[in-house]
């Protein structure tokens, strides 16, 4: 397709970005929330949205399926970023990448006593790169989903987790003991298509940069 197609995924990124498209001057004649399809056609003839998991988006960016899309950073440190151009933070869907652990559990007294900690996350790359940066010893445990349950069974003695207002952590006793990264959406464009279809995604990626630095001013 000689057009532009963006990917984006369902749900908190795609509702903070629908003001994003529209200052691009690209509205999506479907709701991705309501519809089934995950081809989504727009406005403009020349630009399309194909709605994907939060963590392929930068997949179908970097082969080239999608030319743009828009993808958390903590899906990006898990990724790596290969054959992807990130110009732009966003600054939407923000919150931040956490170590959390049972409110009676001594996370630093472990860490100074040397234990081995179990550690229960899907971001695998992340949660190991922070470990062993720190000296910490861990057995990693992959989970998809209710990370929080992990350390009330035993599972786990940490999680590492996106969280935004705690409120889930708060409910479940536990308690954010670090901060990995704070994490905000991103803008990343296929490396090739951007050489290939400059005149075609700046004046969009330009549109992007001013919402959002307009967004940001207004927070």
């Amino acid at each position: 397709m000689s057009g532009i197609t963006i990917a984006l995924s369902k749900g908190r990124i795609f509702e903070e970005t629908v003001p994003l498209l529209a200052a691009a001057g690209i509205v999506a004649t479907d709701d991705p929330e309501t519809s089934r399809k995950l081809i989504l056609a727009t406005n403009r003839a020349d630009v399309r949205i194909v709605i994907v998991r939060a963590s392929d988006v930068p997949t179908y960016v970097q082969y080239g399926a999608a030319d743009l899309g828009i993808a958390g950073k903590d899906i990006l440190l898990e990724h790596g970023g290969a054959g992807l151009y990130q110009p732009l933070d966003l600054q939407i869907a923000r919150c931040r990448m956490m170590v959390a652990v049972r409110a009676d559990f001594d996370y630093a007294l472990a860490v100074r006593q040397g234990a081995r900690l179990r550690v229960a996350t899907k971001y695998l790359k992340t949660a190991r790169e922070h470990f062993a940066a720190k000296g910490v010893h861990i057995d990693l445990i992959k989970l998809y989903g209710s990370m929080e349950l992990a350390p009330l069974v035993g599972l786990a003695d940490a999680i590492v987790d996106v969280v935004s207002s705690g409120n889930t952590l708060r409910a479940n006793q536990l308690v954010a003991v670090e901060e990995i990264a704070p994490i905000s959406a991103r803008l990343v464009v296929n490396q090739a298509a951007l050489k290939l279809k400059r005149r075609a995604l700046q004046p969009v990626i330009d549109a992007f940069a001013v919402a959002a630095e307009q967004g940001h001013a207004r927070r």
